[in-house]
């Protein structure tokens, strides 16, 4: 009887541990306002999980294409490449910003305004489970006010 309850314990230990996910905490999340005409942006953001994940890519409702990039030097020329996933180790902040990792949202419709909010669903993989992380990007100027006066 013992080796029974064991078992079920046992089992019901492995049932437990597929259950659980990271938590994932995204932070600053903010995307490049557009000129009209300009048909690539990119949204920049702070990931942080409890335990290590990976992302492995990010869609939007409001964009018709998002890839996961990574700007690199080579040679002395800055190379940006799609990259099919980010390490996020646990408790490391993961900076995805201007110059390094960033999502590119690509065959814009319509220009994205400072101010704007973009939705965005991150796939985030943590101890072979997925998950998806809903992130709201405001839009923000490129340089505060300049392209403003630039569009007049």
């Amino acid at each position: 009887m013992k080796l029974n309850g064991w078992m079920i314990a046992a089992a019901t230990s492995l049932v437990a541990q597929a259950a659980w996910a990271a938590n994932i905490s995204v932070t600053d999340a903010w995307v490049r306002a557009t000129m009209p005409g300009q048909p690539v942006s990119g949204a920049y953001m702070q990931i942080q999980a409890d335990a290590d994940a990976r992302l492995l890519g990010v869609s939007s409702t409001a964009v018709p294409r998002v890839e996961v990039h990574e700007m690199t030097m080579d040679g002395g020329v800055m190379r940006m490449r799609e990259v099919k996933s980010i390490e996020l180790p646990k408790g490391k902040t993961v900076s995805l910003e201007p110059g390094g990792y960033h999502i590119m949202l690509m065959n814009l419709k319509k220009p994205i305004a400072a101010g704007d909010v973009i939705p965005l669903t991150l796939v985030v993989e943590s101890g072979g489970k997925q998950q998806t992380v809903e992130v709201k990007a405001e839009a923000r100027a490129m340089d505060g006010g300049a392209m403003h006066h630039r569009a007049h």
